[in-house]
């Protein structure tokens, strides 16, 4: 007899835990840029600003997490699919755990409340906040009934769930109402964003490789769909060569001490990935 899963166990598989991974490190990276930000004006660094930051990603996360989760089960993507640990859907709504009622009303709500942290900084930081929160609000919404139908899904999760957080962290932790847009979105800020957000779009591409099938039948076209699995992992193998191209790039530009080398550490497996994912598509 199978044994019953708990309520606790089952809801950290929904929301899908492991991938809020990527929520934290984001928010590090801002608040890592944020505190260096602050020692060069002998400025204190707010930690409650920081934890604020931090919940507001995270349940932004959760909540295009559960839309996801809540469109493919009507789709019927989620009763098609193969799950592994990375891809597939949780199959929480499918196996009968949750029910969608539950997931959506979930969805909205850790919506509603990274929103309103996000009015919040609009108010004590600066008002391009409101901007960011909203692009990001309206994308988790339509992220899986339009733009992961029309090829823009990769594109846009990599720019409001990836390099949007790390901007948005900065310019909540050092930025005040009068500033300028000049001074907020500094091209160094700018640029370090870039290999967050790509490395975001390639998580998710990489995920569509075993869906392929069940995402083409259920009317998603993203770039596996479209391009097919080789292409799409020359694709893959490309952004990762861009990631590490701009990491390398930005102590030359001035925008970035040589401490970032250490993002390079990761560089031999990420070699190996994109290899190994064109050998075998």
């Amino acid at each position: 007899m199978q044994q019953k899963k708990s309520s606790f166990s089952v809801w950290m598989a929904q929301i899908r835990l492991n991938f809020l991974l990527l929520a934290v490190f984001l928010v590090l990276i801002g608040l890592a840029i944020s505190y260096k930000h602050t020692l060069s004006i002998n400025a204190e660094f707010d930690f409650f600003h920081a934890a604020l930051i931090m919940t507001g990603v995270i349940l932004a996360h959760i909540s295009v997490n559960l839309f996801n989760e809540y469109s493919d089960y009507f789709s019927r993507i989620d009763f098609n699919t193969v799950r592994t640990a990375f891809s597939g859907g949780t199959g929480m709504m499918v196996s009968g755990n949750t029910s969608p009622r539950a997931v959506i009303f979930t969805a909205v709500i850790t919506l509603v409340i990274s929103f309103a942290i996000g009015c919040y900084f609009a108010v004590v930081s600066h008002w391009i906040i409101l901007v960011i929160s909203l692009t990001g609000a309206v994308t988790i919404v339509v992220y899986t009934p339009l733009l992961q139908r029309i090829m823009l899904g990769e594109f846009f999760a990599g720019l409001t769930l990836g390099s949007f957080v790390v901007i948005g962290t900065c310019i909540a932790m050092t930025a005040s109402p009068d500033m300028g847009l000049g001074q907020i979105l500094t091209p160094g800020v700018l640029l370090i964003s870039i290999p967050p957000g790509i490395l975001t779009s390639l998580l998710l591409l990489i995920n569509e490789f075993p869906d392929t099938e069940a995402d083409r039948q259920g009317g998603r076209k993203h770039l596996v769909t479209h391009f097919g699995r080789q292409k799409a992992a020359f694709i893959y193998a490309f952004g990762l060569l861009l990631t590490f191209v701009t990491i390398m790039a930005l102590p030359f530009l001035g925008m970035a001490s040589k401490w970032i080398f250490l993002a390079l550490i990761p560089l031999p497996p990420a070699f190996n990935t994109g290899y190994t994912t064109i050998r075998h598509c």
